[in-house]
């Protein structure tokens, strides 16, 4: 029985992924921020940002996006009411009247609150396609 609510739970996990998804295509703000805890931030390479930080750029419609994929299979690992959901993301931004193709390692940890899914923690690392060709000589 544990195996069959856990299966349905990364199902779950997987479709909200998908929505969050079409919803950062929309460029919907008040739908992105749906998926996202109050206490959000997104880890880069750039540092840490706020949900309100990150939401305003696309409420200004300064950050866009027209592109938004998952690639290869997501691992899931769930952990009571926390999961950690982990998959290769390539998408592309358009920020500042300049495009940016990015091909990006992310992890999403989201907490279980009144029975719905939300993410507290997005970290995004860009592939290293370079050591990717060197591993796969």
């Amino acid at each position: 029985m544990a195996n069959e609510s856990n299966e349905k739970e990364k199902q779950e996990l997987l479709k909200l992924g998908d929505e969050w998804a079409a919803a950062m295509i929309a460029n919907d703000a008040k739908s992105i921020g749906n998926f996202m805890a109050d206490e959000w931030v997104m880890v880069s390479e750039r540092g840490i940002s706020s949900k309100e930080h990150f939401l305003s750029f696309v409420e200004s419609g300064d950050l866009t996006h027209s592109a938004f994929d998952m690639s290869g299979d997501a691992r899931i690992k769930i952990y009571g009411d926390t999961a950690v959901l982990t998959c290769r993301v390539t998408n592309t931004a358009h920020f500042g009247g300049q495009q940016f193709d990015a091909d990006e390692w992310t992890s999403d940890v989201f907490v279980k609150r009144d029975g719905m899914w939300l993410c507290v923690l997005s970290h995004i690392t860009p592939v290293d396609k370079k050591w990717e060709m060197e591993v796969k000589q």
